[in-house]
């Protein structure tokens, strides 16, 4: 069992690196023909169609990012634990194991422990091409920790400890022990704006989109999906 869970988590990691490629530009579609890992098995997803009408990818794009999640994931399924193996290759110098864990809780629309192909092209979707208002929503419930329509400034420290933990040694200038309390304390006093000690999700699209600043703090966000 142990063997074959190693096993598993070696071939999702080679399938993280290849999304991770592809999506910054670093592959080129035309290689994925010579890819002999990728090309091997054509599949096709059930409900293409209708993922083409609720993302933002174009067929070809969506047949290359389900091939490669299908051919190491026969399953089709991604378990938090394997999660959080795949997101701590690409943050070696910190522990991100927390973080991953909050953004896992993002992907799993259904709540049943896992993430679908579906459930990740989804909100791939949304965090590359969505528009401003999509990708902020999708950042409240990344926030929302326990998904009742309010940030505490209790849960936007988790999240904020949760990414200075896992950049570790990557953030320059260095950040003091309590960064992330000044971080918190700085978008409630601009977001909280009727005091009551939570942000709503329409505080929290208003002060984004008219404060500069926050827009620029929430690209923190941005690179660490």
């Amino acid at each position: 069992m142990g063997h074959r869970r190693r096993r598993c988590k070696r071939r999702l990691l080679r399938v993280a690196r290849y999304l991770h490629r592809w999506l910054t530009g670093t592959l080129v579609e035309d290689s994925v023909v010579e890819d002999g890992e990728l090309s091997t098995v054509c599949y096709r997803p059930e409900g293409l169609d209708q993922l083409l009408q609720q993302t933002k990818f174009t067929r070809r794009e969506l047949q290359i990012l389900y091939r490669g999640f299908k051919n190491e994931c026969p399953s089709g399924l991604v378990d938090e634990e394997t999660f959080k193996f795949i997101y701590s290759q690409f943050f070696p110098q910190g522990d991100s194991s927390t973080y991953a864990h909050f953004l896992f809780e993002a992907f799993d629309t259904h709540k049943n422990g896992s993430v679908s192909f579906e459930d990740f092209v989804t909100g791939l979707s949304i965090i590359l091409r969505g528009s401003v208002t999509e990708k902020l929503n999708w950042a409240f419930n990344l926030y929302d920790l326990n998904k009742d329509g309010f940030i505490t400034k209790e849960e936007m420290t988790d999240i904020m400890s949760s990414i200075y933990d896992m950049m570790g040694t990557c953030t320059y200038p260095c950040m003091q022990n309590d960064a992330p309390k000044e971080h918190v304390d700085n978008f409630f006093q601009k977001m909280d704006k009727n005091k009551d000690g939570v942000v709503t999700i329409e505080e929290f699209l208003e002060s984004c989109q008219k404060d500069e600043n926050i827009m620029q703090s929430m690209h923190l966000f941005d690179n660490v999906i």
